[in-house]
């Protein structure tokens, strides 16, 4: 057993292992001369060869206790037949969310556009550097793949006024991104995910009394369904303002929770396993500070099982000799 599923389903609390969202990207040197070449984003997402040796470039450099698959939220409504393209500077920009498009998508055709996701999951699952680490497969949650779909762009800090005006609109699109995200967990998970991550991150913009039919609902259908599926499930819903209702609800196996919120809190409230919280910009400052806030963690932590992570992904100018010193710190704690 890894040490990550050692810590989920034994809840062993002498080990605290780690693994960082976005640790296949930007701040590496490596990645960033592969993407030079691959100036497409999605198509360099849907070449099994790249995108697995991507996934790989943090563990050849680092000593941490997954991989995850170097892939996008976004690739689903790409799939789905919404266009979506990235932007330097900007981000994801997608076309108009065309419901009677999307809505004739076959669940055949749909796997067989992902098939290089999983390709890319199935050659890291025999690479050599994954023996006794897991490989986290993801997908974005319901919510917030709605709200890319409908905005075309990233929200920033909040909806547009018209934003649920055509509820239809939106029950409709909710209940397809269920039925094919649910194809996507199962395809990642046959073909070699250990643990499925699922991505919530604008579940901060909405107000309580919307949570229920556009949160907890959708979200809990998909973890109710990858634990069908035995197999892990975290949920990482990035500034919702209620951890502790949300895992009442949701009950995902670990939470991953968001730097903003506070640790001491957390480990009060909450029973299940905790991932992440370290603020991403900790890894811009020097050693020193870096040590005092991963430190903290690891402190607030001792006695609760819990997965080193970030409180959002690594950013692009982190010095990855920041991350090889945290990681060795948190190993060697």
């Amino acid at each position: 057993m890894t040490p990550i599923q050692k810590c989920i389903r034994k809840k062993e609390l002498s080990l605290k292992p780690i693994w960082l969202m976005r640790q296949a990207g930007r701040y590496l040197p490596e990645f960033r001369k592969l993407r030079k070449l691959n100036t497409n984003f999605i198509k360099l997402c849907l070449n099994s060869n790249l995108s697995s040796k991507i996934t790989l470039q943090p563990l050849k450099r680092f000593n941490l206790d997954a991989a995850i698959i170097f892939s996008d939220i976004l690739i689903v409504p790409y799939v789905l037949g919404q266009s979506v393209e990235f932007k330097k500077d900007f981000g994801p920009k997608l076309n108009n969310l065309d419901l009677e498009k999307i809505s004739q998508n076959k669940e055949l055709d749909f796997s067989k556009k992902l098939l290089p996701v999983y390709q890319s999951i199935e050659k890291v699952n025999k690479s050599e550097l994954i023996l006794q680490k897991d490989i986290i497969g993801f997908v974005g949650a319901p919510w917030t793949l709605l709200v890319y779909m409908i905005n075309k762009c990233s929200p920033k800090k909040k909806l547009e006024e018209n934003f649920f005006k055509d509820k239809n609109l939106i029950k409709e699109t909710l209940l397809i991104l269920e039925k094919f995200l649910k194809i996507h967990i199962k395809n990642q998970i046959k073909y070699g995910a250990t643990i499925i991550q699922i991505f919530d991150s604008w579940a901060g913009l909405l107000e309580d009394k919307n949570l229920q039919d556009y949160i907890y609902t959708p979200t809990l259908n998909l973890v109710n369904f990858v634990k069908s599926l035995n197999v892990p499930v975290v949920c990482f819903p990035r500034e919702i303002k209620n951890y502790k209702e949300y895992c009442k609800i949701i009950k995902p196996d670990v939470i991953n929770i968001d730097y903003k919120i506070n640790p001491e809190t957390i480990r009060k409230e909450i029973d299940i396993v905790i991932q992440g919280g370290l603020d991403p910009k900790i890894l811009l400052t020097n050693k020193d500070k870096l040590k005092v806030e991963a430190k903290k963690y690891l402190e607030i932590f001792k006695d609760h099982p819990y997965i080193f992570n970030l409180g959002h992904g690594v950013l692009p100018e982190t010095d990855p000799q920041m991350v090889d010193y945290l990681i060795k710190f948190v190993k060697s704690y």
